[in-house]
């Protein structure tokens, strides 16, 4: 098992850095910089602030500054400049940089405040999906062939086929302007929380039910069902301690690929619901070319989603006792 992790930690820092160079070099790949947007400077003037920012230094100058490993203190190398004027320390130390939009605040500031936001949208998002998803989906394998059956498994089906934007605006009209019970935008109390999180879960919780419909239903099918039944074990007893607990494990593999598409997926609800999130930030800062702001959020993106996937890797080996058994 610290094998395993130990590998799984190699291969996040490889991921890490991989989307840190592409990202820099996609982002400086586009055309327009984060002033162009701005009234028209001097010609001092712009050489000013692109000189701030080292936006004046060759590219490759600019990628070494950003990772940092060079240039840590105030005391820039000759070949990074030479001129001390280093306004952050690094990716690798830490340090994502400032913004180039919002001038008063870091990255690092800006993280801060909205990650918070989006990690508790993300999470009651989730909570939504297995509430919904995991008795949906057991009824289903229960019912199988049945009325509920059939009606669960046309929900899942337009559930996972419309899109998050879809049911957002779909929401928004029902509930903003039909009838008007719930605040279709901002952030601050639970009654602002419930439509943002129930868009971006429910889909969620259409592929979690499907799992867990074909999960049962397999798990009805193997010889130890059969044993415990004919032994005369009571048939809640029999779901909830021997088919649920193997049922399950195709839903927990799920877990992380589904957390990774909520935090994705959180982009485009909080920009929808004004919500003041990593996701908006994200939006805000790719239409800016803010450079450091929009490659901050991909990096800290991709660092949450590989360590979703490895909880998610140690949980399922710790519930599945094959796996126990093949670690030892």
């Amino acid at each position: 098992m610290t094998r395993f992790v130990l590998r799984r930690l190699a291969w996040l820092v490889v991921t890490a850095w991989v989307v840190v160079t592409l990202s820099f070099f996609l982002m400086r790949a586009v055309r327009g910089g984060p002033f162009d947007g701005e009234r028209a400077l001097t010609p001092a003037v712009e050489a000013g602030v692109r000189a701030r920012y080292h936006l004046d230094w060759p590219l490759w100058k600019q990628y070494l500054a950003y990772l940092g490993p060079f240039n840590l203190d105030e005391r820039a190398p000759a070949f990074l400049g030479g001129d001390g004027a280093r306004p952050w320390g690094g990716v690798l130390a830490g340090d994502l940089g400032p913004s180039f939009q919002y001038r008063d605040l870091s990255v690092n500031d800006i993280l801060a405040q909205s990650l918070p936001i989006s990690l508790e949208l993300g999470a009651w998002a989730l909570l939504v999906a297995l509430a919904v998803g995991l008795p949906a989906g057991v009824l289903a394998g229960l019912r199988h062939g049945t009325r509920t059956d059939l009606a669960l498994r046309l929900a899942a089906t337009a559930g996972s086929a419309l899109p998050n934007f879809v049911l957002a605006g779909l929401g928004i009209l029902m509930f903003g302007f039909v009838w008007p019970l719930l605040p279709v935008a901002g952030w601050g109390g639970a009654r602002e929380l419930v439509l943002p999180a129930l868009v971006l879960g429910l889909p969620f919780a259409a592929y979690v039910a499907r799992l867990t419909r074909t999960g049962v239903l397999e798990t009805l099918q193997r010889d130890f069902v059969r044993t415990a039944r004919a032994k005369g074990l009571p048939e809640r007893t029999l779901i909830l301690r021997h088919v649920l607990p193997v049922a399950l494990l195709p839903v927990i593999s799920f877990l992380g690929p589904a957390a990774a598409g909520i935090l994705t997926g959180s982009l485009v609800v909080e920009r929808l619901f004004a919500i003041p999130g990593t996701g908006s930030h994200f939006v805000n800062g790719a239409l800016n070319r803010d450079y450091t702001l929009a490659m901050g959020v991909t990096l800290v993106y991709t660092l949450l989603v590989s360590a979703l996937g490895l909880a998610v890797d140690l949980l399922y080996g710790w519930i599945d006792p094959r796996l126990r058994a093949e670690g030892r």
